[in-house]
């Protein structure tokens, strides 16, 4: 599973791209003034089952490599260093929404975003403390006097050594399925404090913000690929 990903995951952004030009359609229509559109909250439902087929890929692909997905070889350099836990950080939700949404947001809204933002960003903390305590163990005894000896470990050394390693991926899939599921409740809390209109324009922000990063990562990488040829022809 985490071999075939990242044809998943090509296949997942032209997908992507797609369903933004359908956000960019939907929020230019002056039909959407009308909450309850039928197609507007059908483009809802497209674009969270989007999310949700990714994250379910995301997850089989962790329990297969999980050292993997958290730097994974298929994005830029770019898109890795801004990787907060193998994806996007809960937080960068809020300047998104404030970006597309601006003075379209009620004051009563704004004040329910900003009671989300204050518990994402504590939730925050307590994953990257859950992820320094995970990445803490493989430094403390007894995994690492294990390591220190791993060539000349026996049999019931090896078996020890094995147990703790597995135990130690238990421990960071289990870090990257809190993240993900930060992920996706702030997501969820944002949408249904907005209206249909609303969301579809956040998402939409979303989408481009995505893609945009994709554009610039591949852009730097293939610059400094060109260097390099250069350098060493």
């Amino acid at each position: 599973m985490a071999q075939a990903f990242p044809a998943f995951y090509e296949g997942w952004m032209m997908n992507h791209q797609n369903l933004l030009e359908k956000l960019l359609s939907f929020s230019s229509l002056d039909a959407l003034v009308d909450d309850k559109n039928d197609k507007c909250q059908d483009l809802l439902a497209e674009v969270l089952a989007h999310y949700q087929q990714y994250y379910e890929e995301k997850t089989r692909a962790v329990n297969e490599n999980v050292f993997l997905m958290l730097s994974p070889p298929w994005l830029s350099s770019y898109e890795r260093a801004l990787l907060w836990i193998s994806d996007f950080k809960p937080t960068t939700l809020f300047p998104l929404i404030d970006n597309s949404l601006g003075e379209d947001l009620a004051d009563e809204q704004r004040e329910r975003i900003q009671v989300i933002r204050a518990e994402t960003k504590r939730l925050e903390k307590e994953v990257e403390q859950a992820m320094a305590a995970v990445q803490e163990s493989i430094a403390a005894p007894p995994i690492f006097d294990l390591l220190r000896r791993h060539e000349r470990t026996v049999d019931g050394e090896i078996s020890e050594l094995d147990a703790a390693m597995d135990k130690f991926k238990e421990n960071m899939m289990r870090v990257i399925e809190n993240a993900d599921a930060l992920r996706g409740s702030t997501v969820t809390k944002l949408v249904e404090i907005l209206s249909p209109v609303q969301a579809i324009k956040f998402l939409a922000g979303a989408f481009q913000f995505t893609l945009r990063v994709r554009r610039r990562g591949s852009q730097r990488d293939a610059q400094s690929s060109g260097i390099t040829r250069a350098v060493h022809p």
